[in-house]
């Protein structure tokens, strides 16, 4: 009893060492990047890892399709290497001596994708299935629509454009204030000089106000009639 169950159990790993080699059919390469993803809180890949790994892909399976029943043990891992790289298959539960066609297992990795990348702690660009393309995450609508953006930024440029006149206007008319009350200040100075006759300095007369000769207004204070 022992021999024949020790011979199954051969013929069944032989088996399997068929189905889940690199480049058979239906089989995938997955490469991870644990390292490069999590630096110094990297943790090592192990049999714990690998049997989480199986069972997730189980869980893809059986999520794609509510009838399969598939189980961790229909997952094969092969060509484990120390860079963490390896193969898998994924056998059918109903004959376990074949495997589920390819189109089948990618669209249960696709859809299911984002949950086997959360446990790992990886993103589509560390955790590779090379024969399965990354999904690619819905677009993010900004919570503001982008024409009441692009109208706040004119409006905004339009003010400012509005305001720097506005400045530009109130500086030019207080230069022009003080351009016209230096050129007055200096009319004034011109208009009231000093002339120097035979060295002795006289003041000119003011246009503007007159000048009293003190000469006659002594003669006519004491020529006054009575």
């Amino acid at each position: 009893m022992l021999r024949v169950l020790l011979l199954t159990l051969s013929v069944v790993a032989i088996v399997h060492a068929e189905l889940c080699k690199p480049d058979a059919q239906n089989a995938f390469k997955v490469r991870l990047s644990i390292k490069t993803a999590l630096g110094d809180n990297a943790y090592a890949w192990d049999a714990n890892e690998e049997y989480l790994f199986k069972a997730m892909v189980a869980f893809a399976m059986r999520r794609y399709s509510s009838k399969s029943t598939t189980q961790v043990s229909n997952v094969l891992v092969c060509n484990v290497t120390d860079r963490v790289s390896f193969w898998f298959v994924v056998t059918d539960s109903s004959k376990n001596m074949t495997t589920v066609p390819e189109r089948e297992v990618e669209a249960a990795i696709r859809m299911n994708r984002n949950r086997i990348n959360n446990a790992f702690l990886l993103s589509d660009k560390t955790l590779q299935f090379l024969k399965i393309t990354s999904t690619l995450s819905p677009p993010v609508e900004p919570s503001t629509p982008v024409w009441l953006i692009v109208f706040g930024v004119v409006l905004c440029l339009i003010v400012a454009g509005i305001l720097f006149l506005v400045v530009a206007g109130i500086q030019q008319r207080k230069k022009k204030n003080k351009d016209s009350t230096e050129r007055e200040n200096l009319e004034e100075k011109s208009e009231v000089t000093v002339t120097v006759e035979n060295g002795i300095p006289c003041e000119t007369l003011d246009l503007k106000a007159g000048h009293i000769n003190g000469v006659f207004a002594a003669d006519d204070e004491r020529f006054t009639s009575l």
